[in-house]
């Protein structure tokens, strides 16, 4: 789910005037062979982990209106060619990245971290999932959800667009309604599968620096179980003891966990007292609380372990339950771990909202669900100091890793930084810090980080605003902005740095109109 998966924080919105315009040009090209057109129900994919379903009945496929137009031919071999409008703000550099999967290459280490999570919620209960194309409909990324017209999450700033009706998801839980679905449909001939995971890239404009990046990889995973369709809450006791016979059938554990605070709390962490009883939630909680430590816990015993073979200092495993708010569960929860020194926030969970359910056509189902970023639990198991180094094809980086072992990351080099500032004057009555959700938008943080992107890619280590003001008497604003220029591969000459810097000093004033200072 989007705000279950750690580490993003969705950013204000208001309207202006000023944008970047990615528009030019008629079309734009995803280029992969594999990619499969757009669809409002897309086909489900088992990952490599999993036996490929030969009953599944596959779904239709639908062309939204995208092909074509001289400028770019759409290749069905090759490419999936989509028709930009006043929306598009996807650009090549983003694009480039779509297709890598790099958590179905077996060696790398965001795929032996996805396998290792998967392990902890094995078939048939689960189905273990991947999602491949990233192309979702705006509908299936914010209405479904409940997401409102005005939501900061739908804005140019925050989501990249391809159209006004097709974007490049945000969150894995774009494809939540599908699953939930699928479980409904298959509860005759595949009853046993119950829950499911699912994995994919996402793609979100952000920060530039050593802990974020445009496109990272999401795992949610959900478990729900069936109630009658009348009066559900009359059965309330018959469905808790079912749920409660299923946590029981989960082995126990021998880790202490801090978990102090009740179950549901009225102004904490509420009970959605119209659709759930006490003992339901009770016994829910009971069972995610379990499968989630279980999974946390052979996490950061295999992290334990790699770090002792590397001669580093360990510590017993703590873990601690801290009552949390998502806008798609409650009562909800984080998962923290006590690592080298410090509380980290693990994952972020809950009782599902049952308006979720209701919209997804599976108002007699109960469950819960769960978000986590496979880059942070891998930064943390492999010891991997920068974001950039999981796209890297340096095979400096890529040998260190082999399925299914966990070893920590052993820097190959350390190349020099190159700091290099730029400051400049915001166009006249542009404001930064807002957007809307779609057409013309002011001056954003991400639209410079875009830019950035767009010219250095990932020669550059981090981004920083570091002076700002407004002259008391025009009233414009004024930004300087730090840019770290320093490859993970080679060190950069002065002359490149300098040509990099000042593209991106031309391309300001082209994109957005600034006047640089």
């Amino acid at each position: 789910m989007r705000l279950l998966a750690t580490g993003r924080a969705l950013r204000a919105s208001s309207s202006s005037r000023w944008a970047i315009n990615y528009s030019s040009g008629r079309n734009l090209r995803i280029p992969l062979s594999h990619l499969p057109a757009p669809s409002t129900n897309p086909r489900r994919e088992w990952s490599f982990t999993a036996v490929r379903r030969t009953n599944e009945k596959p779904t239709d496929v639908t062309k939204s209106s995208i092909a074509g137009g001289s400028a770019a031919q759409p290749l069905a071999a090759e490419a999936q060619s989509y028709e930009r409008d006043e929306w598009t703000n996807v650009t090549d550099t983003i694009l480039s990245h779509v297709g890598r999967r790099l958590y179905l290459d077996e060696n790398h280490p965001l795929a032996i971290t996805r396998q290792l999570i998967e392990s902890q919620f094995p078939r048939p209960t689960y189905g273990n999932y991947t999602e491949e194309n990233p192309v979702v409909t705006t509908a299936e990324n914010f209405d479904v959800l409940g997401f409102p017209a005005d939501h900061p999450g739908r804005s140019r700033t925050d989501t990249y667009y391809l159209s006004e009706k097709l974007v490049l998801r945000t969150h894995t839980s774009a494809h939540q309604q599908a699953y939930f679905q699928q479980i409904s449909r298959n509860e005759h001939t595949r009853p046993e599968e119950v829950g499911y995971t699912v994995v994919a890239d996402v793609y979100r404009r952000d920060a530039i620096d050593r802990s974020h990046y445009p496109v990272f990889h999401q795992m949610e995973g959900a478990m729900l179980w069936k109630r009658p369709e009348q009066e559900p809450l009359r059965h309330a006791s018959a469905t808790a003891a079912r749920i409660c016979a299923d946590v029981e059938r989960i082995p126990a554990h021998d880790v202490v966990v801090e978990d102090p605070n009740p179950t549901v709390h009225p102004q904490r962490n509420p009970l959605q007292a119209e659709f759930h009883s006490v003992e339901e939630v009770e016994q829910v909680a009971a069972h995610l609380k379990r499968s989630l430590e279980r999974m946390v816990i052979k996490i950061f015993t295999e992290a334990s372990k790699a770090a002792a073979g590397a001669e580093e200092e360990t510590e017993p495993l703590k873990v601690r339950w801290v009552e949390a708010y998502f806008p798609f569960t409650s009562p909800s929860w984080e998962l923290e771990v006590f690592w080298q020194g410090d509380w980290l926030e693990v994952l972020g969970c809950g009782v599902i909202k049952q308006e979720l359910l209701n919209n997804s056509d599976v108002p007699d189902r109960m469950g819960w669900a769960f978000g986590i970023g496979l880059e942070r639990i891998a930064m943390l198991l492999f010891n991997i100091p920068d974001i950039r180094l999981f796209w890297s094809r340096d095979k400096r980086f890529l040998s260190q890793f082999k399925a299914g072992q966990i070893t920590r990351f052993k820097p190959f080099s350390k190349y020099p930084a190159c700091y290099k500032d730029v400051a400049f004057w915001l166009p006249p009555g542009a404001a930064s810090g807002g957007s809307a959700a779609g057409g013309a938008v002011p001056v954003h943080e991400n639209d410079i980080m875009e830019l950035v992107r767009g010219v250095a890619g990932d020669l550059v280590e981090d981004v920083r605003l570091v002076d700002e003001f407004t002259h008391p008497k025009t009233k414009r604003k004024s930004m300087c902005y730090r840019i770290n220029y320093r490859s993970l591969e080679r060190t950069l000459t002065n002359a490149e740095t300098n040509d990099l810097h000042d593209k991106l000093r031309q391309e300001l004033v082209a994109q957005l109109g600034v006047e640089l200072r």
